[in-house]
């Protein structure tokens, strides 16, 4: 019998792939049924962004036919302030468990299925969706997976740490088996679970891959970023490197998340910022790279995050900046070029400017992103679950 999941995202299905749907995407082309269910909005998200509005009756509309084997559901809308309320996170998960109960029924989806977890909030979710499933806890707990991606205490926002700690350790220790993509996240979380593995993030490979063999057709010189714009990015790096290369296009790929200012950008005309783009689209804008920055500030979150867009560089075969973080990048030395200050970055991107187009370390920059698949991690998973 094939296998179910219920996925409780913390990323929408759309419009940007990350480690959740590129997982459960290769599960679902593999024969498994999956169910992905996006992340709320709070209540009051409207009043911060009227964009959310209409998340708040989303999960009342049928679900989205992704692929074959997958459904795109909505989640309904919940109280503000979980993050630090631990109280308000348990209402939040009752009303929740009934909502997924009923979406199981009304698509077959029984009650024999895996309930894979992407946030610590899920801690207070398995015992009341149990008993709307009307099986034993403990049942549910055994098909319980939680596959930790950031250190979520870190968040910047409405959270008090030390609620999100412990809700990730009360998710943490009752799990079945627990996935980090970070060595400092499985440190962490292997004390509470012994079957804690570290299975870092992957690329789409044979798409960014594609760039190693597309020829650059503009004359000027380009640095790029592609990711979101988050406020864990060092921006100085960005304006250092901006005034190295006066006569270069900076070109950052990627959609600006709320609350962070960009309005320096006005004072640095090389900047270009060139927006959200599709994924499928970015080889087109990649292949005009000359070299490739991975840039993050030095901060708690930073050090633990398994970025997408590094493994998605190094497919390139395109030369790698980054900064010291995360610091999985120190894994990789032997083929990218690591900076410790804006200044120095700026210096490392004339270095690996100057790299010769024979030089081993493109071959080597592939081969790890060819190792680093999704579908090669999608087997590493299926291989350690014993599935």
């Amino acid at each position: 019998m094939s296998k179910k999941i219920l996925c409780l995202s913390t990323s929408n299905y759309y419009p940007y792939p990350t480690r959740k749907q590129n997982l459960m995407n290769r599960f679902a082309a593999l024969g498994y049924e999956i169910l992905y269910v996006d992340p709320p909005v709070t209540m009051i998200a409207p009043l911060k962004d009227k964009a959310t509005a209409a998340r708040l009756s989303a999960h009342r509309s049928a679900p989205r036919q992704a692929l074959p084997n997958l459904k795109v559901f909505a989640s309904p809308p919940v109280l503000p302030f979980f993050n630090r309320v631990r109280a308000l996170n348990k209402r939040n998960q009752k009303n929740l468990a009934k909502y997924l109960a009923e979406i199981c029924s009304k698509y077959d989806f029984g009650k024999d299925f895996w309930l894979w977890c992407y946030s610590p909030s899920s801690c207070d979710l398995v015992d009341p969706l149990a008993a709307e499933l009307g099986i034993k806890p403990s049942k549910l707990w055994e098909r319980t997976i939680y596959d930790c991606v950031d250190r979520h205490s870190a968040y910047p926002g409405q959270i008090d740490p030390a609620v999100v700690d412990k809700m990730e350790e009360d998710l943490a220790s009752r799990a079945h088996r627990v996935f980090t993509t970070a060595r400092g996240l499985y440190d962490r979380l292997i004390e509470f679970n012994p079957n804690t593995s570290l299975v870092p993030n992957g690329c789409a490979f044979e798409l960014f891959n594609s760039v190693a063999s597309m020829e650059k057709e503009s004359d000027t010189l380009q640095l790029g970023f592609v990711g979101m714009l988050q406020e864990c990015i060092d921006y100085d790096c960005i304006r250092a490197v901006s005034m190295e290369f006066p006569n270069a296009e900076i070109k950052l790929i990627g959609r600006p998340l709320p609350g962070v200012d960009l309005s320096w950008t006005e004072n640095f005309p090389n900047v270009n910022l060139v927006g959200l783009v599709p994924q499928t689209e970015l080889p087109k804008y990649m292949k005009e790279f000359d070299l490739c920055m991975n840039i993050f500030a030095d901060n708690e979150l930073s050090r633990d995050v398994s970025p997408l867009k590094f493994y998605e560089y190094l497919a390139t075969g395109k030369p790698v900046v980054s900064t010291l973080v995360p610091l999985q990048v120190l894994d990789y030395t032997d083929c990218i070029y690591v900076a410790e200050s804006p200044a120095e970055f700026a210096m490392k991107c004339r270095e690996a400017l100057a790299e010769p187009a024979d030089d081993p370390k493109r071959q080597m920059r592939i081969e790890v992103a060819r190792a680093s698949s999704w579908d090669e991690k999608a087997a590493e998973i299926i291989e350690i679950l014993g599935w």
